[in-house]
């Protein structure tokens, strides 16, 4: 049978070729970590007050006094939505009344904002709230806009797997990192709201497409021992430099604008890796392209100072095994039995809740105590343990005590700090840190553990439907944050709530830790506490003409 690791074992598992692959690909991804969460500094809503405007012609004390006060963080501050009736204050003023000692200020009857507002330069000078008023009656188009880029997220999901198995995973990277970096820079110039909403939804869709492309090309491409390097760690800790650079960039930059020019510059930093990254052999051989394969493991045979044989791909092998008629499998087949209905149901719960824990917090930086820029750089920093310490328990641990560990952490800590008192305010940003660093841990492990329960048959559609969920987390992560508005410890409550939810569900999976990998859906491992009516759990060995004809259909994201 055609084995391509086989085939390709004389390179090594770790050469000067495999290194710089492994080191250019992950590098794609840094883009990624600043422009996936850059709504943190363009999308937030600064301080702002009614507009009174000249012509009102008010005194200095009417002036002073024609916003309402209300109580907001334990004291009085100006309201933002409302102000006192221009026309009463104008005929107090004219009769040169006193605020307070001659007008009783409750009675005054309030309206609107008429002429708009007025905004902090502190910290930010512009964002797109105060360009377009995304305030008040408006402020619900604030995290619809943050939803917009995960809609993105999710359509990408969807279209990157087939558009890389159509054209490549080469150059599916490259063009989708074009269209992230292209429609981020026309965000510049948007003239509207709805302009910059659609903008930052393509934008969506590329940044989550070029992260498929070289997920997938690397772990195409590296070997069996580099591969799990690669994705659970590689490719984890340069999205997050990409994420610490975000505060960085944006400390230094206050106009959304001129940040945004900022983030994009780097994209055409990396039209030099063409000439560098090649198309992955496997998807080369998967179309016949027999050549063009050999042409590229010879190069790295090269680069590695190794001999490659002279003949590498046995052509008769090759097209014996992509001329095999496949048995298909299609969506259904997540939900054919009680076991994987089952798997399939605690998946989506898992990949939901923790989505939305994960940029819930994220995005909800802004409104933690502190300085905005140290807050979100924090928040950057701690993925980098949280990323190496889900390594080490996916290595030494039981997944499923491991993975309801974390989301125990993550999501105690994030109800404990609505007990913790108001001058303590950095205990709450540590309870907030630690919980990022449980989700952060759990959204790392939750990938290797689902395509371990998953048969080979249906792993990728089953990681697929599981991610497909995690989007729909994202999109809805903006208004956990905008509840913030009403009650500020209702986002914790729901979302340390959800995650501890979470943790109980995993502790109902079946464990994977040491066991084979199941190829077929009867091979599955068991969910506990659930009754089968087939009492057999014998599993037999697949004949040779079985595994044949056993593929993996689709993209895992």
């Amino acid at each position: 049978m055609y084995d391509y690791d086989q085939s390709t074992a004389f390179l090594g598992e770790w050469g000067p070729f495999q290194q710089l692959i492994f080191f250019l690909l992950s590098a794609s991804i840094i883009p990624n970590g600043f422009n996936g969460l850059s709504a943190v500094f363009l999308i937030d809503t600064p301080e702002h007050r009614c507009r009174v405007p000249a012509s009102a012609n008010l005194s200095l004390e009417w002036l002073n006094a024609s916003i309402p006060l209300e109580k907001r963080g334990g004291r009085l501050v100006p309201q933002r939505c409302r102000r006192y009736s221009l026309e009463a204050l104008a005929n107090f003023s004219a009769r040169n009344l006193v605020p307070g000692r001659d007008v009783n200020l409750s009675q005054v009857e309030q309206e609107k904002c008429l002429d708009g507002w007025e905004y902090s330069r502190e910290p930010y000078l512009s964002t797109i709230v105060s360009e377009w008023d995304l305030v008040c009656e408006n402020d619900w188009k604030a995290p619809l806009t943050t939803s917009s880029f995960f809609v993105g997220v999710l359509i990408g999901s969807f279209v990157s797997g087939q558009l890389s198995d159509r054209f490549g995973r080469k150059n599916v990277l490259f063009v989708t990192m074009g269209v992230q970096t292209g429609f981020s820079f026309l965000q510049i110039f948007s003239t509207s709201w709805e302009m910059f909403s659609i903008l930052f939804l393509i934008g969506g869709i590329g940044q989550i497409s070029n992260y498929v492309a070289a997920f997938v090309l690397g772990t195409e491409i590296l070997g069996k021992s580099i591969r799990i390097i690669y994705c659970t760690f590689g490719v984890c800790i340069f999205y997050a430099f990409g994420y610490m650079l975000l505060p960085l960039c944006a400390y230094f930059i206050r106009d959304w604008r001129m940040l945004l020019v900022a983030l994009t510059i780097p994209g055409l930093l990396y039209v030099p890796l063409w000439w560098f990254i090649p198309e992955s052999p496997r998807w080369l051989l998967s179309q016949g392209r027999i050549k063009e394969a050999e042409d590229i493991i010879r190069k790295a045979a090269r680069k590695n100072h190794v001999a490659a044989p002279d003949v590498i791909f046995d052509l008769i092998e090759v097209q014996d095994v992509t001329s095999q008629d496949q048995r298909s499998y299609s969506i259904l087949d997540l939900l054919r039995t009680q076991n994987i209905r089952s798997i399939t149901i605690m998946c989506v719960i898992l990949w939901t809740v923790i989505a939305i824990g994960y940029f819930g917090l994220s995005l909800d930086t802004p409104n933690l105590h502190g300085d905005i820029y140290v807050n979100c750089f924090l928040s950057a920093v701690i993925e980098i343990p949280a990323y190496s310490i889900s390594w080490l328990l996916l290595h030494y641990l039981p997944r499923r005590y491991s993975m309801a560990g974390v989301l125990f952490l993550g999501g105690c800590v994030l109800l404990f700090i609505q007990f913790v008192p108001p001058h303590l305010t950095m205990l709450s940003v540590t309870l907030v840190m630690i919980g990022k660093f449980g989700i952060t841990a759990s959204f790392s492990m939750v990938y290797v553990y689902t395509a371990e329960l998953y048969p080979t048959v249906v792993r990728n559609m089953g990681v697929g439907a599981s991610s497909m969920a995690s989007r729909f987390g994202s999109i809805l992560s903006p208004y956990f944050v905008y509840l913030g508005a009403y009650d500020r410890f209702l986002p914790y409550i729901l979302m340390g709530s959800l995650t501890v939810l979470a943790g109980i569900v995993t502790l109902f999976l079946p464990e994977s830790h040491g066991m084979p990998l199941p190829e077929t859906i009867e091979q599955m491992l068991r969910v506990k506490g659930i009754k089968y009516k087939n009492a057999s759990k014998s599993k037999r060995t697949l004949t040779a003409e079985e595994e044949n004809s056993v593929i993996i259909k689709g993209t895992t994201f």
